[in-house]
């Protein structure tokens, strides 16, 4: 209960924030009737990256509730877990992890999204090859910090779930937390380079190029191999769900973004067509 009021708290202040500082701050918005109107030809520029952006974050929600599912179904059936005293064990510890994950993808996203008003401007004024420098840069961060990431996992698992109370544990929990963060989080570099794809794509006007990435990470390879992987490797299944999902969605993804190079490598002649 007091994890919900402190998320719903967390959100309204927030939200007070916001409309504070664009009140008040963004001299070129203003909250007046005459603005608030109805204007189909705005909404036909902005819904779609609206929309993209929302199945994007449905599709992480339907990838994490299979997660959580599978989890719940296969922990029952390990020896171990299937005890009653150790039956929250891998709920609890896939929530650490997880956490861990939101986190460093939600630097991914602040880095990625800071690129997004420089992205579109260079678009605009016809400089392709700012932009393209520009996302060799991006992606060239997010692997620095992926690998940052990976060391992390790799070698300080124990660390990190204490760091989230998860100190003085059984063995089984120990050993577990290990298992899962080394596993789980093998491939977080891929996941990283993901992720800033699917953001600056969005940013270069391409939204439902980037929604359909999202999708088939969360849903078409997230979900579908967290169901099916445990039918073959039960709950060690469910771990290695997610870096084959990142691999997969990785190869996609380096489809796309030499795509994007050689679009951006075009005279500028050629650039309205992007």
């Amino acid at each position: 209960m007091g994890a919900a009021l402190a998320t719903i708290i967390g959100q309204i202040f927030t939200a007070f924030m916001s409309l504070l500082y664009i009140s008040r701050k963004m001299k070129a918005v203003t909250f007046t009737r005459e603005n608030l109107h109805y204007n189909p030809a705005l909404m036909r520029k902005y819904l779609p990256l609206g929309m993209c952006s929302f199945l994007s974050q449905i599709s992480l929600v339907i990838s994490v509730a299979a997660v959580n599912l599978m989890i719940k179904k296969y922990g029952a059936l390990d020896p171990i877990f299937s005890q009653p005293e150790y039956s929250q064990i891998p709920m609890a510890v896939i929530g650490i992890v997880m956490k861990f994950f939101q986190i460093v993808i939600s630097i991914v996203v602040g880095l990625s999204a800071s690129c997004t008003p420089i992205t579109g401007f260079n678009i605009g004024a016809g400089r392709p090859e700012r932009v393209k420098k520009l996302f060799s840069l991006l992606l060239t961060c997010e692997t620095v910090l992926g690998i940052a990431a990976f060391i992390i996992v790799e070698f300080f698992p124990v660390y990190i779930a204490g760091l989230f109370g998860a100190s003085g544990e059984s063995v089984y929990y120990t050993d577990f937390t290990v298992r899962c963060f080394r596993t789980y989080l093998c491939l977080i570099v891929l996941a990283c380079i993901n992720k800033a794809a699917f953001i600056f794509i969005q940013a270069m006007g391409k939204p439902w190029i980037s929604a359909s990435l999202s999708m088939i990470r969360e849903i078409i390879f997230g979900a579908g191999l967290t169901v099916i992987m445990p039918l073959f490797m039960g709950l060690d299944g469910v771990l290695w769900s997610m870096p084959a999902s990142d691999l997969l969605t990785f190869i996609v993804s380096f489809i796309v973004i030499i795509m994007i190079y050689r679009e951006l490598s075009r005279p500028v002649r050629d650039f309205d067509n992007l």
